[in-house]
């Protein structure tokens, strides 16, 4: 269920409620653990979703840093790929966490431009059991992948993929706060 959808510049920004992992776009973005190998949650979901392959795939990253993102292949999902992310688990504000989650969208938004995709869905990275503020991380998400779009200029379309309409709210005002009158 679409809450949102506003232009920015070439790119529609939408925020909905679903399952991630039912998205035709480019690449989903997985909220994934440093091993890359699967765990609860999106990455969980993600990972059964696309089948074996994707495991397979990412063992052979050797794993991911906090903060940094690498793509793989979609297999079995309806997005061709997957751009895993390992975003902050929360200590409180006082570790570097928001910069931390800065820079799994912007890693996440250099990958899409890398590789010309013209759609990204995001999950609320780091929100479940990494505990990291809901609209804290809204504010960054939104804030952060407009900041990012000149520098994916093939990006047309850009989903704020929610587990639940709380989320979706928080994603929906923090859109409405970065998106500036132009947006429609």
């Amino acid at each position: 269920m679409t809450m949102l959808r506003r232009r920015v510049g070439g790119a529609e920004l939408e925020v909905i409620v679903a399952d991630i992992t039912t998205l035709g776009v480019d690449a989903i973005v997985n909220a994934a653990n440093t091993s890359l190998l699967g765990g609860g949650g999106v990455d969980g979901a993600i990972h059964r979703a696309a089948g074996p392959d994707l495991v397979a795939e990412c063992r052979m990253l050797h794993g991911c840093k906090t903060g940094d993102a690498k793509i793989t292949r979609g297999y079995r999902l309806k997005a061709a790929h997957v751009i895993h992310t390992v975003g902050p688990i929360w200590n409180g504000g006082t570790l570097g966490e928001d910069d931390l989650l800065v820079s799994c969208y912007r890693r996440s938004m250099e990958l899409c431009g890398k590789h010309r995709l013209t759609s990204v869905a995001f999950p609320a990275i780091s929100t479940g059991v990494y505990r990291f503020p809901a609209e804290r991380a809204a504010d960054i998400a939104v804030r952060t992948t407009i900041e990012m779009l000149p520098q994916a200029p093939s990006v047309a379309r850009v989903v704020f993929c929610c587990f639940s309409e709380p989320g979706a709210s928080l994603h929906s005002e923090a859109l409405v706060r970065h998106s500036g009158p132009c947006a429609r």
